[in-house]
């Protein structure tokens, strides 16, 4: 079934829009990163917030009963508070959520470097040259020190690079929004 040139324009226009929307978020993650990072965790509590109370839904009038009720509940339950603590308080909440998300990075970056060096030193007949690989190592050391003793900055840091992601990929939507207008025309 071909496709009208009118449903080929609101392609384009929906697809414009998903651009309009990621260079905004883009923007605002590379301008204000921290707000940014405030903001993700608030979506993040809401989500929270929304998934307990559904799932304590679900188990009492639902009908969603499982193989282990109580854990249910009180997984729910759980997701349920959270949600309310990180809304009622952002700014503690994105302390906490990210010092603590950032701090696992830097152990598994710390753990990456390590074991890199660890096992070409023990391998080290096996490879022709050892250096490229033991800078390699050294540099997950490195970011995985950055992320445990700046969490927060390195958690800004990641929003503005994300921001950067969603600038370049707003711009490849509109290039494609475009394309999708002129296929309409023709």
């Amino acid at each position: 079934m071909p496709v009208s040139s009118e449903i080929k324009k609101r392609f384009a226009l929906a697809t414009a829009l998903r651009g309009l929307l990621m260079l905004v978020g883009g923007i605002y993650a590379v301008l204000w990163p921290t707000e940014a990072l405030t903001v993700l965790v608030l979506f993040g509590g809401a989500l929270l917030l929304i998934d307990g109370a559904l799932g304590l839904w679900s188990l009492t009038f639902g009908g969603g009963k499982s193989g282990n009720y109580w854990f249910d509940v009180i997984a729910n339950a759980a997701s349920l508070l959270l949600g309310i603590v990180i809304l009622i308080s952002p700014w503690l909440a994105t302390i906490f959520t990210v010092t603590f998300i950032a701090v696992m990075v830097g152990l598994a970056a710390l753990f990456v470097g390590v074991m890199q060096i660890v096992v070409v030193i023990r391998e080290r007949e096996s490879y022709a040259r050892i250096w490229p690989v033991i800078l390699s190592g050294a540099s997950y050391v490195l970011l995985g020190l950055l992320f445990l003793f700046f969490p927060i900055f390195s958690a800004a840091v990641g929003v503005v690079i994300g921001g950067i992601l969603l600038i370049t990929f707003a711009i490849g939507l509109f290039g494609w929004a475009w394309r999708l207008y002129q296929a309409s025309k023709a």
